[in-house]
């Protein structure tokens, strides 16, 4: 299932290694060191998918592993092609 051009769920994605996450009570600021852009994750659940992306074999195995309903999926997959966007994960080799 591709949402977007450069995103795959089928792929095996982690957090670029120049992003950190920062916790808030909404979710988490994502600040990207390299291009300097911030990303809001505006829940924790979607905070825990992209923890947990580089331990599953795909981002579409790691939304089942975090509990991710399949009326949930279409929303979590969009803010994953909006962070793939944005180089704040990234396919991992």
């Amino acid at each position: 299932m591709t949402i977007s051009v450069g995103f795959d769920v089928d792929l095996p994605w982690q957090k670029a290694g120049s992003v950190a996450l920062r916790p808030e009570p909404f979710g988490a600021l994502a600040y990207h060191f390299g291009n300097r852009k911030l990303s809001f994750l505006k829940s924790r659940p979607l905070v825990a998918v992209v923890e947990a992306l580089a331990e599953h074999p795909s981002a579409a195995a790691t939304l089942t592993a975090c509990g991710v309903t399949d009326a949930q999926r279409p929303a979590y997959v969009k803010a994953l092609a909006d962070l793939a966007r944005s180089q704040m994960i990234e396919v991992r080799t």
